[in-house]
């Protein structure tokens, strides 16, 4: 008795993956599904001041693997701005990071954004439309004394004028590794 697939077998689980790939990627969100969503989320307005947020991460299963709470200061000179976090972990632990942003017009009515930090890894990209900002980057993440690069796929929603909700897929070789849900709230 042979344990390798038949070709028939073969055949079937290729076309079935195949129909679940094109499946999925036609179903895949983009920026511009939001256009007509209110309120616009303008991302300089937003982050510009001081911005709070509380968040948890999740591990693959779900679980609640760390809390936090971030307070971000913020500010804008023209297209280029300075988003200044500063992190406190339930476990007592502090980090910080300062993203260096500038926002780049777009003539397809979706504005685009790049922005670079510390332990980031490259540029980071995003897009807004409507209600709707995605924010992909590479981060350096250090576990254990190693460091490992690990890619961020965030979506944030503008929900009213105080608050915004992001949610955050962390990823490596196309694994997902995590979730991140972060509320954020502008103060006066």
């Amino acid at each position: 008795m042979s344990y390798l697939p038949s070709r028939r077998f073969l055949l079937t689980a290729g076309g079935a993956a195949a129909t679940l790939a094109i499946t999925g990627c036609s179903t895949a969100p983009q920026v511009a599904d939001y256009a007509s969503e209110k309120p616009v989320f303008d991302l300089k307005n937003y982050f510009n001041g001081v911005v709070d947020g509380w968040g948890i991460f999740t591990d693959r299963g779900g679980k609640v693997a760390r809390r936090f709470v971030v307070t971000l200061n913020c500010s804008w000179q023209g297209d280029n701005g300075i988003l200044d976090e500063d992190f406190i972990f339930s476990d007592g632990k502090k980090e910080k990071r300062i993203w260096r942003m500038k926002r780049i017009a777009g003539s397809d009515g979706i504005v685009r954004y790049e922005g670079t930090a510390g332990d980031v890894v490259g540029i980071g990209r995003g897009e807004q439309r409507g209600n709707a900002f995605r924010w992909g980057y590479t981060l350096a993440l250090p576990v254990d004394g190693k460091v490992y690069e690990v890619q961020f796929d965030d979506w944030m929603y503008q929900m009213d004028s105080k608050v915004v909700i992001n949610k955050a897929t962390m990823s490596k070789f196309g694994i997902t590794l995590g979730e991140l849900v972060v509320t954020f709230t502008k103060r006066n």
